[in-house]
C-alpha cells in the first residue's frame, strides 16, 4: 500500500487566459511568465515534502509534453479536461486513491511561499481526521485532503468566488466529516497580492521561490 500522494492543481500557462485578472497592471504576457515561475517554484516546494510522491494534475490536457519538460524525475501527470475545478479535484483525487494511495492531497500552484511545515502537518492531521482543509484568503482553499473519495464535497460549489471554503465546510458538516483547517494563506491573484510577495521574499531564504526571485528581478531590469 502506497502511502501519500501531493498532486499540484496546475494549468499550462498562456499568454492571454493566464492570470488574467492581473492585467492590468501586468501585461499578458508579463502574467504568464509570472504564474509559470509561481508554478515551477510550486513544484520545488512539494518536492520538499518526505514520504510523498508528486503528481501534477495537466490541463489541458494536451499540454502534457510541456509538463513533461518542467517536471521533476518521477513526476505523476494526470491529464484532465473538466467543467470546473471541482470536478478536476475530485477526477485527480480519485485517480490516486485507485491507485493505492491511503491519502492523498491537492495543492495550488500560485502561493508557492507556503511553509512546507504546513503540507507536512496536512499529512499528519490525516492520521486523525476525514479531511484537511487549507483555506485561501480570498475564501477558497489552498489544499484539500483525505483518505477517501468524498465526491459530494464538490458538487453545487461556487467555483472561484469567495463562498468555497464556506459552502465546502458546510458539506463537509452535513457528511459527518471529522475536519482539521491549516492556518490561512493567499495566492498570487492580484497587484497587491504581488507586492506582499514581494516584501515576502525579503525574509525568506534566497533558494526559496528561486523562479519568482529571478522574473521580479528581470521587471526591475
Amino acid at each position: 500500500m502506497k502511502s501519500t500522494a501531493l498532486i499540484i492543481m496546475a494549468k499550462e500557462p498562456k499568454v492571454g487566459s493566464t492570470k488574467t485578472r492581473l492585467c492590468p497592471p501586468l501585461e499578458p504576457v508579463e502574467a504568464a511568465n509570472l504564474y509559470e515561475a509561481l508554478l515551477l517554484d510550486t513544484i520545488n516546494l512539494a518536492a520538499e515534502i518526505e514520504g510523498a510522491d508528486l503528481a501534477i494534475a495537466v490541463t489541458p490536457p494536451e499540454a502534457i509534453d510541456y509538463f513533461k519538460e518542467i517536471a521533476l524525475p518521477e513526476t505523476i501527470l494526470i491529464p484532465v479536461a473538466c467543467g470546473d475545478i471541482g470536478e478536476c479535484l475530485s477526477r485527480v483525487l480519485r485517480d490516486l486513491l485507485n491507485k493505492g494511495y491511503q491519502r492523498v492531497l491537492a495543492l495550488n500552484s500560485d502561493g508557492p511561499s507556503l511553509p512546507p511545515n504546513r503540507i507536512r502537518s496536512a499529512i499528519k492531521h490525516l492520521d486523525h481526521h476525514d479531511l484537511v482543509l487549507g483555506p485561501a484568503e480570498d475564501g477558497g482553499y489552498y489544499l484539500i485532503g483525505f483518505k477517501k473519495i468524498h465526491a459530494d464535497l464538490f458538487k453545487d460549489i461556487n467555483w472561484s468566488t469567495d463562498q468555497v471554503l464556506e459552502q465546502t465546510l458546510k458539506k463537509a458538516d452535513q457528511m459527518g466529516l471529522s475536519l482539521q483547517l491549516l492556518p490561512p494563506w493567499y495566492d498570487v491573484d492580484t497587484a497587491a497580492d504581488i507586492e506582499r510577495l514581494k516584501d515576502e521574499l525579503k525574509t525568506l531564504p534566497i533558494q526559496k521561490l528561486k523562479h519568482t526571485r529571478v522574473l521580479f528581478n528581470q521587471w526591475l531590469g
